[in-house]
């Protein structure tokens, strides 16, 4: 996977790892590079091969937001922005749009995990509270700058974060634009873990290594997807879709292998596709 020009890539026990790889630039987002990582997030999900993404940043840094340096100023953080400017290009129109709305990490049936191994800000914090789970360096700074800025927080971050944190807490980071340590972003339940900076991206393909090798494909996609829409549906309406979703899959071959492995103490060997199986109802 040699295509990249501003990522570097490595799959290992089903896991791809993803380094933003910006050093010189603190891994700023230039439209390139966040062309890219959307390009690899849809390669990714549709390979069967690779059953977690892991997202960290070469160097020390996660990274510094948008590239403020650049010509343009738009971050294009947002995935229907990715073909700005492209429209004449040859691989350009519905295709390369659908392609890239697969990619976006909360339709994503492969759990997208950010290593955030040092410090981010802006569009560096905003696009992995996007994501499924954040593990942070605990001496790092991590800020929402926007308003810092003369802008305001984008890529749906003032819709997710007063979910993940409560809405007093979330105006606070968001109405003061204020810096905070990995450590104090967990204790608020922004990041799932705050840990030395050298061991953030170990823990974090860690557990997607459990994530591959002990959890149905398909289970987990279904699961995130409850979740995520359960957040705009009331609790009747989830708890149904959740009740035929838990049906369907307990009549599926996951389930029966599943107990199988169990009772015969071994690893399971989950035969349903993450791309090609998944519940009609979801």
């Amino acid at each position: 996977m040699s295509d990249y020009q501003t990522l570097l890539i490595d799959v290992a026990e089903k896991v791809a790892t993803i380094w933003l790889n910006r050093p010189e630039q603190r891994n700023s987002f230039s439209p390139d590079m966040t062309r890219e990582l959307h390009e690899a997030f849809g390669r990714f999900e549709a390979d069967d091969g690779v059953r977690a993404i892991v997202v960290t940043g070469a160097g020390k840094y996660f990274s510094a937001g948008a590239d403020l340096g650049r010509r343009g100023g738009s971050t294009f953080s947002r995935p229907a922005d990715l073909n700005t400017g492209d429209a004449d290009a040859p691989d350009a129109g519905h295709t390369a749009q659908q392609r890239t709305e697969r990619a976006e990490p909360r339709r994503m049936r492969t759990p997208v995990i950010a290593a955030m191994n040092g410090s981010a800000v802006g569009m560096g914090i905003t696009l992995p509270v996007g994501w499924d789970i954040r593990f942070a360096a605990a001496d790092a700074k991590y800020g929402f700058v926007f308003t810092r800025r003369g802008i305001v927080p984008e890529a749906g971050s003032t819709w997710l974060l007063p979910r993940l944190v409560g809405v007093s807490q979330a105006m606070e980071l968001l109405l003061s634009g204020r810096i905070f340590s990995g450590a104090e972003g967990a204790a608020m339940g922004l990041f799932s873990r705050a840990l030395p900076a050298d061991q953030v991206l170990p823990a974090a393909q860690e557990f997607a290594r459990d994530l591959a090798a002990n959890t149905s494909a398909v289970s987990v996609a279904a699961t995130k997807a409850l979740v995520y829409n359960g957040l705009g549906q009331d609790r009747e309406h989830s708890h149904a879709i959740e009740h035929q979703v838990f049906r369907w899959m307990g009549n599926q071959p996951d389930a029966r292998e599943g107990v199988t492995a169990f009772l015969e103490k071994r690893t399971p060997d989950w035969p349903l596709s993450k791309a090609k199986d998944y519940p009609p109802m979801l």
